[in-house]
């Protein structure tokens, strides 16, 4: 089972908790639109419960007023014009330098008093990756559907990379800057968060899971998924990123039902063969022998992408270890480090 740790602080009192280090640069990524009726006080329990936070708001496309209210709250607010969380993710992964990140949505439903645990928890492992496991705290806090959609997309991601996860779909996250410097961010819109956690799978970096508080929006907010929309976008998502990041699994399951066809269509005919000596159905028997072609090559084409991935794998396990773990930074920037 994935280990929790800390995070069991499901109050909503916003108080400040003493960070291993204190001199650590740590950014708050808030992707935003239009969440003026959540965005200050988001900003102000961030800023309560870790001192010296950057809360770097970022605002998509938003026409209800978002980026002057977090402004006033006292967050830096920068602009992402392409729309979707993915590319807000994008821009501020490339922008903010810091040693430490937390990803939380703007939309109030997350609790942050738990910011100052998720954080401890990172530099105490050293992790790389901290997953904020939604707790509810209202009964309604899941819109209908998205549990069990989450538990589903849960056990096809951690069946496919090998990986236990309890809620890959949840928003609040922590990172330490060599995850976030290696993290490709392709997704466009909410898949991103599947890509976070197949990375963090794939990379197999050390991560852990934290429990944090889950409830419903202010009132007047409105969500901006779409159930059955999004959906579709993280399983086209999942299927993406296993052909590219299980090449072999992926090639060899399609070479196996291509083989199995063939055989299908064939065994009659060698069994005609066998009896008269003849082959009556030419078409058939060329049909099959291209199917178990085809089987053969997509089997191979597995193998040699497998080959190159693991390359690329290299690749980026090589920029991943250019950069210090949490704790060293932390240690790096102390007055008395030697």
């Amino acid at each position: 089972m994935p280990e929790f740790v800390g995070g069991e602080r499901l109050d909503t009192d916003i108080q400040a908790v003493d960070i291993p280090t204190r001199d650590l640069r740590i950014a708050a990524i808030v992707p935003c639109h239009n969440e003026a009726i959540a965005i200050e006080q988001v900003v102000m329990d961030l800023r309560t419960a870790v001192p010296g936070i950057g809360v770097y708001v970022y605002d998509n496309n938003s026409t209800d007023g978002t980026d002057e209210i977090a402004r006033a709250a006292g967050a830096i607010v920068r602009y992402e014009h392409a729309k979707g969380k993915g590319n807000v993710v994008r821009r501020a992964f490339a922008d903010v330098e810091a040693d430490v990140y937390l990803m939380i949505d703007g939309d109030g439903t997350y609790d942050a008093s738990a910011a100052p645990d998720l954080i401890a928890t990172l530099m105490g492992g050293p992790y790389d990756h901290v997953l904020g496991v939604r707790q509810q705290i209202s009964e309604s806090a899941y819109r209908p559907g998205h549990e069990t959609g989450n538990r589903l997309f849960n056990l096809v991601v951690g069946r496919i990379f090998a990986v236990e996860v309890s809620d890959m779909l949840s928003g609040y996250r922590v990172f330490s800057r060599r995850f976030v410097k290696s993290f490709p961010a392709v997704s466009r819109e909410f898949e991103t968060e599947t890509e976070l956690t197949i990375h963090a799978a794939t990379l197999r970096v050390p991560q852990t899971e934290v429990a944090v508080g889950f409830t419903d929006r202010p009132e007047g907010g409105e969500s901006k998924l779409r159930t059955y929309h999004d959906g579709f976008k993280i399983l086209r998502l999942i299927l993406h990123l296993t052909r590219y990041e299980r090449p072999v699994l992926f090639h060899s399951l399609i070479a196996g039902a291509l083989a199995l066809l063939g055989i299908g269509l064939g065994i009659p005919i060698v069994l005609e063969f066998l009896r008269t000596q003849t082959v009556p159905r030419f078409p058939t028997a060329i049909l099959a022998s291209a199917i178990e072609i085809l089987a053969f090559m997509t089997f191979f084409l597995g193998q040699t992408l497998g080959a190159l991935k693991r390359t690329k794998d290299e690749n980026m396990r090589l920029v991943y270890l250019s950069m210090p773990p949490p704790n060293a930074v932390g240690a790096a920037s102390t007055p008395n480090a030697r």
